[in-house]
Formats: C-alpha cells, sequence, structure tokens
C-alpha cells in the first residue's frame, strides 16, 4: 500500500517520532481522553504510544494493523486506526481521534471514510467494526453519518477508570459499501 492517502482536504500518513508533541497536545485534553482507555498522555505515554505505533503501517505483514495521522494544511489534527481482528475472515477494527478544536468541520468523516474505503477495497475487508463508550456521542453520530450500522449496545460491560461503562458496537460489511 502506498501512503500518504490524500483526501480533498487531507493527509493520512504513517507515524513518525516527530509526532509525539502534536499527538500529546491532542490527548492530554480531559475531553479527549474522556472516553478511551487511557488517561491523558503525559509526554512520557506520548513517545511510548508513538513508538508502539510506528510500525503499524500495513494490515499485511506482523503488525496486521494501520496507525494514521491525519494532517489538515500540515498540521496533526487526529489519528484513525485499523487493525485486524480475525485475519481469516478479514474482519477489521476502526478507531479514531480527532482534536475537538477542528470538530464540526467534516475532518472526522473524511479521514474515517478513506480509512474505510481502503479497508473494503484495497485489503478486502468483509466487515469493520466500530467500538465506543456510549457517552460518546460524536463518534456515534460519526458512525452513523458514515453508513455504519449500530448492532449493539452492551450495558456496563467495561470497568473503565472506576466506572462501569457502556459499549455501542457499529459496523459496515464490505457489501454495504
Amino acid at each position: 500500500m502506498n501512503l500518504p492517502i490524500r483526501t480533498q482536504r487531507l493527509t493520512l500518513r504513517a507515524h513518525s517520532p516527530e509526532d509525539v508533541s502534536a499527538l500529546q497536545a491532542i490527548y492530554c485534553q480531559p475531553e479527549v481522553a474522556r472516553f478511551l482507555l487511557d488517561e491523558p498522555w503525559t509526554q512520557e505515554l506520548a513517545e511510548a504510544k508513538v513508538k508502539e505505533r510506528l510500525p503499524r503501517t500495513d494490515l499485511v505483514g506482523p503488525a496486521e494493523a494501520l496507525a494514521l495521522i491525519v494532517e489538515a494544511n500540515g498540521t496533526v489534527i487526529g489519528d484513525v486506526a485499523l487493525w485486524l481482528t480475525d485475519t481469516e475472515y478479514r474482519v477489521a477494527e476502526i478507531g479514531w481521534v480527532l482534536d475537538p478544536v477542528f470538530g464540526g468541520k467534516g475532518f472526522a468523516t473524511e479521514a474515517v471514510q478513506a480509512v474505510l474505503n481502503l479497508a473494503f477495497h484495497h485489503y478486502d475487508c468483509h466487515r469493520v467494526i466500530a467500538q465506543m463508550d456510549a457517552r460518546n456521542e460524536a463518534s456515534s453520530k460519526l458512525a452513523g453519518r458514515l453508513g455504519m450500522v449500530k448492532e449493539a449496545h452492551h450495558r456496563q460491560d467495561w470497568f473503565s477508570k472506576g466506572e462501569w461503562t457502556d459499549t455501542l458496537i457499529y459496523a459496515m460489511l464490505s457489501t454495504d459499501k
């Protein structure tokens, strides 16, 4: 697969060590970390997370994951990840984070749509799911806008940050595209 991926307004590219500060500035925000598994990122955690993501450049190969930085006009505004959960049956999971400063402009929709297209048309995935904290209305709305179908609402299935939380599961099939 050839990176970067370009959309009308965005560039999606592999992570680099130089992304640590930009991602830390996004992930350290309490409103970003609220629905994620991690606490707000420190500089040290950002360095570790970027290091983990550096080899995630293709679903083919040992990583079986694709972690992409989302840039608008050269500014890092978030990231999108796609990883295989079932290699044999071509099932993947997708996740995304966008700096709230850039919310409401369609950037998340554009970035996630590009990665879904990649999943179905380049990697021949049969199914892509997105799991999210049920309180994360922005992600739930985004999944719906993209045409993902809400398949489940699991009640208090995850203990995170000192409380039981609900999980929503959205999915898209290759035949939905």
